[in-house]
């Protein structure tokens, strides 16, 4: 619940989740035929999608023993990939084992334009790590015929084909032709829609014959709101129903997913002698026992190690972390993220994490659900070597860890921003037409290009290291899984916004020297309504709700401070020929809603108010506007620009002599489709059904 992702609609009008940095560092070394100045940020082109590549600023600069512990960890996180597919949907695998099939082995004509539409299914369906779309949930519908697609199946290599026992080709086809071609079966991989059952109508492959409420009594009998020290339940398991008895199936060594794990765990082990420094090699080992037990309580320790680590130069995150592919929140998500500390751009980000107190006390919350004592936030700025699963190919661009609020309480948390990663995004909208488009004066616009991508960094910054941070439970009050449900994602990631826009106008981030004027929080006041009343419905399709959590909380934040600010006309909605247009004409009074409204989340968070969290979502979260709507979509149209984007990953090639590393060489694959190629030839460990 604690990730921040980027607009792409929107770049030009950066939002929380969109900081942009400037580089800081040389680039990295560029695959051996082309020179580092020739270092293209675009990579291709495809559906809703733009793909791009980024750079390792630094990893040059490594010494040899932290270019092999990277190494090490990054076979570790490309280990776990096929998980994340399994996770999505039960037959994710076999369907990118079929487009693997006839990549690999088909030799017709591959121009028709059947097959070309056939290349842009494929590029989809890799980019959402399966068939159902990354961002919305909606299954992607293929655009050739069944027939074309039979026709390339039958003429492939059938051993390279994820057949079943004694299954014919024919009959496998059969089996595929409702999963890949009808909308209407396992339509959605998640599915929040209220008044459902949210469980039988989501996709994925977290349960199994059980339902919504068989799920939350089983849980509910488990935890106990007393225990200071809860275990994430859920997190690291599939549930199902055995014979009439519902069991938990933990993904661990010897459980499922235990062939990607064993390889996740031999890299591990191959890096914890190298471990940078105590803290880091403890939490190294406890992550390696945890994957072996699947001990929740060993994950709970493993977290805390991994927090006390701050001294370490490489960094790593891995394990089922994020919950938002589970309708209620439970379970994690296999993800990965191997990256090195940018030591410069860490000033920053460090400056805010020292002055948490400061911001918890003078927050707009009722007192008892502030924190009396604000321990152990540690914020950085770090440069990605490597990301994989649920992180990859659409990235987040900040994180805050762990998630689980008694840890951070005592032990603290890390909130990272991805500077590399937002260094492309940038390098790639630096011409967006989005700015010109949207804004309905010059002073806006002035606004946008002098502190827009400061406002949005900082932004994210506050998010993740503030934000999530701050505030705790009322005493008795359970996990914000069991009480919030299926709304405690977006409801989370609403409060860190929220924390973020209050005080992101405030003097004390110039007082303390993050923020050159109050002016650039005005940018961000700009930049996130516009987001939230508008420009992100690029991303829905016409006729349909908002579903995905952090959209929903934009849209909630956005709406709610319009409505409610109307009697003042603190924010305005302006026609002038024909369009749309957002006005603030009272930022104060604006932020003086920003903080009732994060004071109201904060209680019920705090409360456990499911009812409350319930009707804020449904109300201000969900429904579109449909003439805004209709607009948006017709505005961005004629501005071709890709609401999405991910990344190519860059490869690290050890070289090796007289059996010892003398180096790790970074390259960039030419594209992204030999590069999930070869990812599904090197990382795909798990059988065709899980």
């Amino acid at each position: 619940m604690n990730k921040a992702f980027i607009l792409m609609a929107a770049l030009a009008f950066t939002t929380a989740s969109q900081p942009i940095l400037a580089q800081t560092t040389k680039p990295g070394k560029v695959r051996p035929d082309s020179k580092p100045e020739e270092f293209k940020v675009e990579a291709d082109r495809f559906a809703d999608v733009q793909v791009l590549r980024y750079q390792i600023p630094g990893f040059e600069s490594l010494n040899i023993k932290q270019k092999e512990l990277a190494y090490y960890l990054y076979e570790a996180a490309l280990s776990g990939r096929d998980m994340i597919w399994d996770q999505k949907y039960r037959n994710n695998l076999k369907v990118r084992r079929t487009i693997e099939a006839i990549w690999n082995s088909y030799k017709g004509p591959k121009s028709t334009p059947d097959f070309l539409k056939f290349e842009e299914y494929s590029k989809q369906v890799w980019f959402s790590n399966g068939i159902h779309h990354h961002y919305a949930s909606d299954k992607i519908i293929p655009t050739f015929s069944f027939e074309s697609f039979s026709a390339w199946v039958k003429a492939s290599d059938s051993k390279q084909l994820p057949l079943a026992k004694d299954q014919t080709v024919d009959q496998f086809l059969a089996f595929l032709k409702p999963v890949m071609f009808d909308p209407t079966v396992d339509a959605k991989t998640v599915n929040l829609a209220s008044g459902i059952d949210n469980i039988t109508g989501s996709a994925n492959n977290f349960y199994e014959s059980v339902t919504q409420k068989e799920v939350e009594d089983y849980y509910a009998a488990k935890s106990n709101p007393l225990d200071k020290t809860p275990i994430e339940y859920g997190l690291n398991s599939k549930l199902k129903k055995v014979d009439g008895k519902i069991v938990e199936i933990p993904w661990k060594v010897g459980g499922m997913y235990s062939a990607s794990i064993e390889k996740i765990v031999y890299w591990l082990e191959k890096a914890v002698p190298l471990a940078e420094t105590p803290e880091q090699r403890k939490s190294l080992e406890l992550l390696v026992e945890y994957y072996k037990t699947g001990d929740l309580k060993k994950f709970n320790e493993y977290n805390i190690a991994w927090v006390s680590d701050v001294n370490s130069t490489i960094d790593n995150v891995n394990g089922f972390i994020e919950v938002y592919q589970d309708a209620l929140g439970k379970r994690g998500s296999f993800e990965a993220v191997v990256s090195l500390k940018d030591f410069e751009a860490t000033k920053k980000i460090e400056t805010i994490a020292k002055n948490a107190q400061w911001f918890e006390d003078n927050s707009p919350l009722d007192p008892k659900h502030k924190k009396k004592e604000v321990k152990g936030i540690i914020g950085k700025s770090i440069v990605v070597i490597v990301e994989s699963g649920d992180s990859s190919p659409s990235t987040p661009i900040g994180i805050n860890l762990p998630n689980s609020d008694w840890i951070r309480a005592e032990h603290g948390s890390k909130s990272v921003a991805l500077g590399n990663i937002v260094n492309a995004y940038n390098v790639a909208s630096a011409k967006s037409p989005v700015t010109d488009e949207f804004s309905l004066n010059d002073e806006t616009k002035e606004r946008a290009r002098k502190y827009g991508n400061l406002a949005s960094e900082l932004h994210t910054d506050m998010h993740e290291v503030i934000g999530h941070a701050s505030g705790q439970l009322e005493d008795g009050v359970a996990t914000p899984d069991i009480t919030l449900k299926n709304y405690q994602n977006a409801l989370e990631e609403a409060r860190a916004d929220l924390v973020a826009l209050y005080y992101i106008t405030d003097p004390k981030l110039v007082e303390i020297g993050v923020m050159p004027s109050t002016d650039c929080g005005k940018a961000e006041y700009d930049s996130y309504l516009l987001n939230g009343l508008m420009l992100q419905l690029n991303r829905v399709e016409i006729g349909k709700e908002i579903e995905e959590a952090h959209m929903r909380n934009r849209q909630l934040v956005a709406k709610w401070v319009y409505e409610k600010g109307k009697a003042n006309n603190v924010v305005e909605l302006i026609k002038r020929d024909g369009k749309t247009y957002v006005q603030i004409n009272d930022y104060v009074k604006l932020r003086a809603l920003f903080g009732d409204l994060l004071r109201e989340i904060q209680r019920i968070k705090s409360q456990g108010d499911f009812a409350a969290g319930q009707d804020l979502i449904e109300n201000y979260g969900v429904k579109v506007d449909p003439a805004i709507h209709k607009e948006v979509k017709d505005r961005f149209s004629k501005l071709a620009s890709a609401p999405y984007k991910g990344f190519i990953q860059p490869r690290l090639v050890p070289v090796i002599e007289g059996g010892k590393f003398v180096d790790v060489k970074v390259e960039y694959p030419a594209s992204f489709s030999s590069q999930m190629l070869d990812y599904g030839k090197r990382y795909s460990f798990l059988p065709n059904e899980n």
